[in-house]
């Protein structure tokens, strides 16, 4: 059975026209949208599908409207996850606030699972029946067979529509020859620039998954950069230049350019350390010329006064041209 399934899972990249038939055809309902599942009961009942018995469903409300009842839901769903062994999270708070993306991603979850017990046959289920023992569930099956009576009403006043738009053509074209033409000519383009409500309603939606998408990658990149702060605030690890320079980097400003002198001071230990021995080198030529003008003074102390004046005469020729002679 699936229980824990991965991201990168066939699972997930079922659409929501896919998982909406489901539900509908399961449970006989008439849901529009993944996120009206959000209360739980919706999930219950597909339990009770593929596990009879194993949810009591007189504890599902199938009427939660505030987030305190619908958690009463996902506490029955979690109590038949642990007798059912399932280790699979379910995340309420983020469930019960109606976001599409994250009940789309639960359903695919659901739907997986589903598939995988029985190899997703439902043998002799009763979805009404089972639905009436919950709270609201009468309620729940009328307003789906009212919005499929609707829908269905809507189908058939559609397919009867084109029958009075030739009489109307016909008006149109008697009223153009006693010279209302300009009135029936912007009659059909008034209707036809009048926008569907079915293509807003999917564009609304295609915009909601985008920004909890958006949300979701935010959420994951800033709790890496909280990782990276916490590791760096460790006592091992703080005093290090490399930890210092990142920490910069984490708490600059808004237009603080801090990349090149991080980078620099973080990247380049090789110049530190020829720095240092260049300045070791100085050093050491400094105490080479105080010690041998130490010797020198002490040579010339030693000397007679003759060696001096030889030694002074030799100093004079050397400094002299090299034609003439001492």
């Amino acid at each position: 059975m699936a229980t824990n399934i991965g991201m990168m899972d066939s699972a997930y990249f079922v659409g929501r026209s896919e998982i909406l038939a489901w539900i509908n055809s399961t449970l006989h309902l008439n849901l529009s949208k993944v996120e009206e599942a959000c209360s739980g009961a919706v999930h219950c009942q597909l339990m009770d599908s593929v596990h009879p018995g194993a949810v009591p469903m007189h504890k599902v409300n199938f009427d939660a409207k505030s987030e305190y009842e619908m958690i009463q839901n996902y506490k029955v769903l979690q109590d038949v996850f642990n007798k059912l062994k399932l280790t699979k999270h379910i995340e309420v708070s983020k469930l019960v606030k109606g976001r599409p993306l994250d009940n789309l991603e639960f359903m695919q979850w659901m739907k997986k699972y589903c598939d995988s017990v029985n190899g997703g046959q439902l043998h002799s289920y009763h979805a009404l029946e089972r639905r009436e023992a919950c709270k609201g569930g009468k309620e729940a099956t009328k307003r789906a067979a009212a919005t499929q009576q609707s829908g269905k009403s809507s189908s058939s006043s559609s397919a009867a529509a084109p029958r009075p738009s030739s009489s109307n053509g016909t008006r149109k074209h008697e009223s153009s020859n006693t010279g209302n033409h300009h009135h029936s000519s912007r009659a059909p383009s008034s209707k036809q620039t009048k926008p569907a409500p079915a293509a807003y309603d999917e564009k609304i939606t295609e915009l909601k998954l985008y920004i909890d998408s958006l949300e979701k990658e935010r959420d994951f990149y800033f709790s890496k950069l909280r990782d990276v702060e916490i590791l760096c605030q460790n006592p091992d690890t703080d005093h290090l230049p490399l930890v210092g320079s990142i920490k910069r980097i984490l708490y600059a400003a808004d237009g603080e350019d801090v990349g090149a002198a991080a980078e620099t001071q973080a990247l380049s230990p090789i110049a530190e350390g020829s720095e240092e021995r260049r300045n070791s080198v100085i050093e050491s030529q400094k105490r080479k010329l105080i010690v041998n003008q130490d010797v020198d003074a002490a040579a010339i102390t030693s000397l007679s006064p003759r060696q001096r004046l030889s030694d002074a005469s030799d100093v004079k020729c050397s400094g002299s041209s090299p034609l003439l002679t001492c």
